[in-house]
């Protein structure tokens, strides 16, 4: 963890380059700092993944209408200033990546970010982590 999900209308694949906001996001997450400079989420554990709904209904489904979801999903045990940071953060890209597109058609977007206080099992089996961890 953490994990950004993407969540969009297939329509959106034709004006936007999804795999290259993907990268972007993942980018500026691993640049993200604590109040005391550690790196807030580690790089092996950085995913972003993105998914065209098969089957999507949008407002009155009068217009040319496209949405996009991104929900993070982290661990407990950050701060409310980080929380704040990385929403703005990632908003940021989420804009530089696709205001062009809202400007041409209506298109909502929406950033969510969730964090896990209550798991209740959290297992990980990883050949990813120690690739980013040997020389630090």
């Amino acid at each position: 963890m953490p994990h950004l999900v993407l969540l969009y209308t297939p329509d959106l694949e034709r004006e936007a380059d999804i795999g290259g906001l993907c990268r972007a996001l993942a980018d500026r997450m691993l640049e993200q700092r604590d109040e005391s400079g550690r790196q807030v989420f580690p790089t092996g554990g950085t995913r972003v993944l993105a998914y065209p709904a098969a089957h999507a209904a949008i407002a009155d489904g009068k217009g040319d209408y496209g949405f996009l979801y991104a929900n993070l999903r982290m661990g407990a045990g950050r701060s409310p200033a980080v929380h704040q940071q990385v929403g703005d953060a990632l908003l940021a890209v989420l804009r530089s990546q696709l205001d062009e597109l809202l400007e041409r058609r209506p298109i909502g977007i929406t950033l969510q970010i969730d964090e896990s206080p209550g798991q209740v099992f959290d297992a990980k089996h990883s050949s990813l982590h120690p690739l980013f961890t040997r020389n630090s």
